[in-house]
């Protein structure tokens, strides 16, 4: 079994509602973003995915939370924007892309997304990958 995975950022500014502490007020991260999806076989030319094609997908969810605050963007309009609720959103999103991609087969097998990391700050991230 192969794992393959990929790291992009995107700044954005965000708030906690209802949470009672700093994070209420807006506030700032450099958000670091890890995808992690799984492949049993490799395709033809020795690739279990191409981190090329991982990358665009996931440029295209991240692309509108980048220097945006993301309270104003669905679904953090309604859900606040923590990071579990951003590393579920994209795995979700992401989820979706894999599903339609061609490519999202090797040898005819499909790829597995398996989780998706979201970090805050070099200290502290979510990882979320469902049962």
């Amino acid at each position: 079994m192969y794992e393959i995975s990929v790291e992009k950022h995107f700044e954005a500014a965000h708030y906690l509602r209802g949470y009672q502490g700093k994070c209420e007020n807006v506030h700032g991260h450099r958000y670091r973003i890890v995808v992690n999806v799984r492949a049993d076989k490799l395709n033809d030319i020795g690739l279990a995915y191409d981190f090329t094609d991982l990358k665009r997908h996931l440029n295209a969810i991240l692309e509108r939370y980048d220097h945006a605050c993301l309270n104003d963007i669905v679904p953090f309009d309604k859900i606040n924007p923590s990071a579990e609720n951003i590393a579920s959103t994209i795995y979700n999103e992401l989820k979706k892309k894999l599903s339609k991609d061609p490519f999202g087969v090797a040898q005819g097998k499909p790829i597995t997304l398996t989780a998706v990391e979201a970090w805050e700050s070099p200290e502290q991230g979510v990882s979320y990958h469902p049962d």
